[in-house]
């Protein structure tokens, strides 16, 4: 059958589903399910996991190797509140295999997940053959609607040597630990895994191309957490970048743009992501993509081709596992159910478990100032309570931004242990539209780091 004579045969079939979904990741699986239990025809068609990147390679097994990381530092910290003794030693393959032990469980709850509302679960790589249907490894299926979501996928630089360096996606599994490490990137993943393998016991190098790392968040942040991972052991490079890896009988050697040289046994490549859309064969539709690559959506989701839609991390939005969940449902309402979900992308709060942590939420300094003019701020560094016995060197710092003439919180940014569990109490305080005067009225929880925010009295800077 010819190609023109398959594409009209297709077209004049009645549809197989309501909704396909191309990846099972967060938010393809959350729209999925949803629609499914509101009633729609779903199928979903993943060619790798369940549960995409965050369940499998991402933040579930990174947080779970941060706990294992911070062990280190409670066993050597003990020794100032009385206990003695050595500490245990580490052992790399069982933390490596209890994690994927850990991440099979997730991956059956998520089919349990699909099923119980009725989706059809597919398994391989799908493509588009035009706006209505796809073909999953020579099974082809009609859908009214499309929902793409297959999330993003880890950049290499092109650089002599790049094949042997690793990604998130393989780090996790390796055979054998890696006593030295160069991680390039100066992101969330670099940072994070910079403190897992410090943590572990790995001398770790942590080479970013900028003056400073972690570009997007409070300029403060950025210096205070740099001041404090150095003194962790990390030894962190910027305005430098690899040039050439070569592999040798002891590792890798690698030389850098300004010509110093280091020898590592793994190299850890977090210098961005990309749209994973390869192979997707989008030519078949109207759909484009934007400046920088990712799939072009209106605020309903909906592609240049009205019945393609696409969300989470691909569409270029803020790339977080909340988000896409969020827009997951709020899609699946919208089109099969009685409407009105819309996803608010004010004052999403977000973690980075570096060591220490950074919580934030809201503006930056940089950020209010463009859109408020003045501010009155707040910040506090001081060292943990836990640390006046421990004799560890670390501080933690906090920053109340606030909009002079509203006196509201508009940001609210935190360098320490338990950020990210504190600064979710923070977003829901800023949403609803809390003042000074609410935080200071506030009567503060003692002894704990989180009082400090409502005890903040004294204006930095205007």
């Amino acid at each position: 059958m010819s190609d023109e004579l398959q594409a009209k045969f297709m077209t004049s079939q009645p549809f197989d589903f309501d909704l396909f979904v191309i990846g099972a990741g967060s938010g393809g699986v959350r729209a999925a399910r949803v629609a499914a239990s509101l009633g729609a025809r779903v199928a979903i068609a993943e060619d790798r996991y369940m549960g995409g990147t965050c369940v499998n390679v991402g933040c579930v097994p990174k947080k779970l190797y941060v706990y294992a990381s911070e062990f280190s530092k409670g066993f050597t910290d003990s020794a100032g509140f009385g206990w003695q003794g050595d500490a245990p030693t580490f052992d790399w393959p069982t933390l490596r295999d209890r994690k994927k032990a850990e991440i099979s469980r997730l991956n059956a709850i998520y089919e349990r997940l699909l099923e119980a509302p009725g989706a059809t679960i597919i398994s391989g790589r799908a493509r588009l053959l035009d706006p209505q249907t796809v073909d999953v490894e020579g099974q082809v299926f009609r859908a009214e609607k499309i929902l793409i979501a297959t999330g993003t996928w880890p950049y290499l630089p092109d650089l002599p040597g790049k094949e042997h360096m690793l990604t998130s996606n393989e780090i996790f599994d390796l055979e054998h630990f890696p006593k030295r490490l160069l991680i390039v990137g100066g992101g969330y993943i670099a940072t994070e895994f910079a403190g897992i393998f410090n943590g572990l016991g790995a001398e770790v190098v942590q080479a970013y191309r900028g003056e400073l790392f972690m570009r997007g968040f409070d300029d403060d942040v950025r210096q205070f957490l740099a001041q404090e991972v150095r003194k962790t052991g990390v030894d962190l490079r910027f305005n430098t970048n690899p040039k050439s890896i070569e592999p040798g009988p002891s590792g890798y050697k690698v030389v850098f743009e300004d010509d110093t040289e280091t020898e590592v046994d793994a190299i850890l490549c977090a210098t961005g992501r990309r749209p994973n859309i390869a192979d997707l064969n989008l030519e078949s539709t109207s759909v484009t993509l934007n400046k920088s690559g990712f799939i072009a959506v209106n605020d309903e989701f909906q592609t240049a081709e009205a019945s393609v839609y696409a969300l989470g991390d691909l569409i270029g939005g803020e790339q977080l596992t909340p988000v896409a969940l969020a827009e997951g449902m709020a899609f699946a309402h919208r089109e099969f159910g009685a409407g009105g979900h819309v996803v608010d992308y004010d004052f999403i709060p977000t973690a980075v478990f570096s060591q220490p942590n950074v919580g934030t939420v809201g503006y930056t300094e940089i950020e209010a100032r463009e859109a408020f003019g003045k501010l009155d701020i707040y910040r506090s560094e001081y060292r943990p309570m836990k640390h006046t016995l421990s004799g560890r060197d670390e501080r933690s710092m906090m920053k109340l931004i606030v909009n002079q003439a509203s006196q509201r919180v508009i940001g609210v940014h935190m360098v320490g242990p338990d950020a990210g569990e504190i600064l979710q109490g923070m977003a829901i305080a800023l949403r609803m539209g809390a003042t000074k005067m609410d935080f200071d009225r506030t009567i503060g929880i003692h002894p704990t780091a989180a009082e400090e925010l409502v005890t903040l009295r004294e204006v930095d800077s205007d």
